[in-house]
Parts: C-alpha cells; structure tokens; sequence
C-alpha cells in the first residue's frame, strides 16, 4: 500500500518489520511498569485506553498490568505488528495509518509514545486533531522534547525524526486543556533506565467532555 507520506511508507514497510525485533529485544518491562505507574496514578477513573502507534502493544499490555480491567485499542500501520498486536485478548485494533481520515471510537484517555517525532510536520495538526477528538479525558504524550522544532538524522536516515514541543503545541490549540504533569526519563537512571523521553499528561476541562 502507497501512502501520503513518506514517513508512512517508511513505518509501513521493511523498516518498520526490523524496529519490531529491535523492540522485541529491548523492551524493559520495569522501566514501562514505572513510567506508566506515575502516569496512571494522575488520572481519574480510566477505563480505556486507545495508542496511536501501538507496534507490537507492550505499552499496552502494561497498562492492562496496573488497571486490569482496563478496555484496549490500538491504531497501527504495520502489518507485523497488527499481526502481534492479534494475539493479544480482548484488543480492538485499527489496522491504518494515524493520518487515515477516520475515527476511532473515543478513549478515557489516548497515549501516543514515540511516534509524533517521526510524523512529517506537515501533517502534525491532524494528529493533534485526531487525538483530541478521541481523548474523552486524557491525552499522554510521550515523545524526545526540544523547545524549538529541529529534524534528527535517525539511524543514518534524514527527514525520520523530529523533536519539538508537542505538549505545547496541543495545549496552545486547544485552550480547554489543562496540564495534569510531566515529567523525564533517563537513560542513565540507576532502576529504570529509558530511552530520555518526557511525558506529559493532558486532561480536558468538566466542559469540554
């Protein structure tokens, strides 16, 4: 399948099937276990989650771990992964881009991890419209922060990787957002070490849901 972008291609295809086995090998059940426990333990009567990007559903499967009734669904473009992601129980899973022109059924709270930095900033704002419109309280952003936009060559390609402020850029466009709490995680951290991501956690006002 073509697609708009060529990050999508890029994710869809021969690439994407090698970052599964990389995330296969890395993955740190702890470290997701801690960041997610901190991220939970701000939140209000959570019920179901939705990741946009979910890969393989790692981040998933560990929120199921701390909220074990928890609803599960996931958006994503790989092939293998949607494959894995099918072996999972009781998931709903939305096998298409994050850039599809549909709509998922809303979420008590929407996690995207890892994956606006590598979105063609071009097409951002409909991301950002997307996780907001199915964000029935919540939206969690984990992604590399940088104050300014700036591109990062990734794994020697260019146009791959973007870091910027995208907690910032939602909260400026959508004004009934309130931010919950954020915070940072460390590579070099002596417990639960992680890859120098920051999260935040945006909650929409009583009015707006």
């Amino acid at each position: 399948m073509f697609y708009t972008t060529e990050q999508e291609n890029f994710w869809a295809g021969n690439f994407g099937d090698e970052y599964i086995e990389r995330n296969f090998l890395t993955n740190c059940v702890s470290s997701n276990t801690y960041l997610f426990s901190k991220i939970l333990a701000r939140t209000v009567r959570i019920k179901s989650v939705i990741e946009f990007g979910a890969n393989i559903g790692l981040n998933l499967l560990v929120m199921r771990s701390l909220i074990p009734d928890i609803r599960l669904s996931a958006i994503e473009i790989n092939e293998k992964a949607v494959a894995t992601l099918k072996k999972i129980e009781g998931i709903t899973i939305y096998p298409e881009s994050i850039l599809a022109n549909s709509s998922p059924p809303p979420a008590d709270i929407v996690l995207i991890k890892g994956v606006l930095i590598h979105i063609n900033p071009d097409f951002l704002g409909h991301v950002y419209e997307k996780l907001y419109k199915t964000a029935l309280k919540y939206i969690c952003i984990v992604e590399y922060y940088n104050p300014t936009p700036v591109e990062v060559s990734y794994r020697g390609y260019s146009d791959r990787l973007f870091k910027r402020d995208f907690a910032g850029e939602v909260l400026d466009k959508y004004t009934d957002l309130n931010l919950v709490d954020y915070g940072f995680v460390y590579h070099r951290d002596h417990n639960f070490p992680a890859d120098d991501l920051t999260w935040f956690l945006l909650e929409k006002s009583v009015a707006s849901t």
